[in-house]
């Protein structure tokens, strides 16, 4: 069993993988996507506001909705699986882009998703650039998370 890290971490600590079967990926064809640089993951709320008489002039509210997104950026890498398959989408469409995906946390934890991959750059640069490759992981309904294991004494 890993040991569990607790306190701050570097962000390259983060392990991305992405399914190179599509959504018929298993556990065996998830792979680490390498040559990344940044990322982010944004979620964003979709919320329902109202004003009813009963507040005497104040709002409610309720989240009625969520989306994700995990944008990676890095350098393109010939020859990597992980970092092939995105780059393979690139001219396809429909369910041809859609894969599975997983964040594995440092301290154990994990998010696992189905995704649109929505590739933005995978060519391109001056002269002495390395290519790059940078993409949109969007999620595909409700991922999963695993919360860390509990720490042991």
């Amino acid at each position: 069993m890993a040991k569990v890290k607790s306190g701050v971490f570097p962000v390259f600590d983060l392990d991305f993988k992405i399914g190179t079967k599509g959504k018929d990926s298993t556990e065996q064809d998830m792979v680490t996507i390498k040559d990344m640089e940044t990322f982010s993951l944004s979620i964003e709320g979709n919320t329902s506001k109202w004003n009813p008489m009963d507040m005497k002039g104040w709002g409610r509210a309720l989240m009625t909705g969520k989306s994700m997104t995990v944008s990676l950026k890095g350098k393109r890498n010939v020859g990597d699986p992980g970092n092939d398959y995105v780059a393979s989408v690139a001219f396809k469409d429909g369910l041809n882009c859609s894969s599975k995906a997983a964040v594995e946390f440092p301290d154990g934890s994990k998010l696992t998703f189905d995704c649109v991959l929505d590739i933005k750059s995978f060519l391109g640069g001056e002269s002495q650039d390395v290519a790059p490759l940078e993409f949109d992981m969007i999620v595909d309904g409700k991922p999963s998370f695993t919360e860390a294991p509990a720490p042991t004494v």
